[in-house]
């Protein structure tokens, strides 16, 4: 018997939860020679690009970027509001905010964290009880994750708004919307959010490299009651540049512009709230597939209420090892390439091979969709991985009904 041909040779597909896939069109912007970073085209085009950067977040107050990834995104909007002693509330549902607790903890902040666990969306009942526990207003700023990348969990940060509001409490809401961003409806001064970071590399489409965090007032009025700020930190000069180097606390991340400003062009094209309806098809093609395969089997996806996925990302669970041996298969075989199962156990542990994630966000198709789900039939089949058949039949039925 012939060894059957490996099926991996032709364009990969990297279906992880980011960084996401990268349009061509962003791609051949980068491709070019490095610009003036003094005078011209690169410089002209700064008032425009933070303009649509705020149509994304759906905002018209400030946006500060800066040359690093989403983590620093999560010590420049701490810097700019906490000092050490101020005390943080952390409703967690996963890795990220457990993570942006971590950031604020070493800082100096005294973190108090609500740890709802890997599968379950914040109650905001129980947040309700700390605030009013908090008479004395220590609490200087809640720290929300919209979507926890490893979990997939989507939180209501609008409920959260109307929580603090009711409790009558003074703190900033914070939130993480790296995974969501250009993906998952966020409304950032409708829900009244007052600080909110995110990255260049999922939703937005662009190479790892660039975070931003968007503010309003009353933060800006929380950032100058600091007694100091660092100077790379400082999002004041970064939101009201007088000068080019200001955006970016000395040289630019030139190519970086180009692509985002392209990524940007792309978005407003389609239309931000067409852009959130491809995505909401798409994730529910895949909770299609996935209701399918886990009618029998160990086959489960890790949120069980429609109401709280995310549409940019889905986390799964198999019995350990075939989570990993199913990423292995289709990566080695076909060229499709699976998140793995982050922050859902330690490493080590046997059951880290139980777990992996699909991404569906930014420049995602039908095709590809379903291409990335026939990979993942093909790869069930191939190691004998049990799983309910005709997932693809309901993955294109919520494709071809739109």
């Amino acid at each position: 018997m012939s060894t059957p041909p490996n099926l991996a040779h032709g364009r990969s597909y990297l279906a992880i939860p980011g960084p996401s896939v990268m349009p061509d069109a962003v791609l051949q912007a980068m491709h070019r020679a490095a610009p003036n970073i003094y005078a011209g085209e690169l410089v002209n085009m700064m008032p425009d690009l933070v303009a649509d950067l705020k149509r994304v977040a759906r905002t018209k107050h400030h946006v500060a970027m800066y040359t690093g990834n989403g983590h620093a995104a999560w010590e420049a909007s701490l810097a700019n509001i906490i000092q050490p002693g101020d005390k943080v509330l952390v409703p967690a549902t996963g890795r990220f905010g457990i993570g942006w607790g971590e950031t604020a903890r070493l800082l100096g902040a005294e973190v108090e964290t609500i740890d709802f666990g890997k599968q379950s969306p914040m109650d905001m009942a129980r947040i309700e009880e700390v605030l009013r526990a908090d008479k004395s207003h220590e609490i200087k700023a809640v720290l929300a994750v919209h979507v926890d990348t490893s979990t997939s969990i989507r939180n209501d940060i609008a409920a959260l708004r109307k929580t603090l509001d009711s409790v009558g409490h003074p703190a900033l809401l914070m939130a993480d919307c790296i995974a969501s961003l250009g993906c998952d409806r966020f409304e950032m001064d409708a829900w009244g959010v007052d600080i909110m970071v995110t990255g260049c590399q999922k939703g937005l489409m662009v190479p790892p490299g660039m975070s931003f965090v968007f503010f309003n007032d009353k933060a800006e009025a929380a950032r100058a009651k600091m007694p100091r700020v660092s100077w790379y930190w400082d999002w004041t000069p970064r939101a009201h540049a007088e000068e080019f180097f200001q955006y970016h606390a000395g040289t630019a991340p030139t190519h970086h512009l180009y692509g985002l400003r392209t990524a940007l062009d792309m978005i407003h094209a389609e239309g931000i709230e067409n852009v959130w309806a491809r995505h909401g098809v798409l994730a529910r093609a895949v909770w299609a597939a996935c209701d399918v395969w886990s009618t029998t089997g160990s086959f489960a996806m890790n949120v069980k209420d429609p109401a709280y996925r995310s549409n940019a990302v889905t986390s799964l669970r198999l019995q350990s090892p075939d989570a990993t041996a199913l990423r292995d298969w289709v990566e080695q075989q076909l060229g499709l390439t699976l998140g793995i199962g982050l922050g859902m156990a330690t490493p080590g542990d046997p059951a880290w091979h139980g777990f992996f994630r699909l991404g569906h966000m930014g420049h995602v198709n039908g095709q590809m969709i379903m291409g990335m789900l026939g990979g993942i039939e093909a790869g069930m089949r191939a190691l004998k991985i049990e799983h309910g058949t005709g997932a693809l039949d309901a993955a294109a039925e919520v494709i071809g009904g739109g």
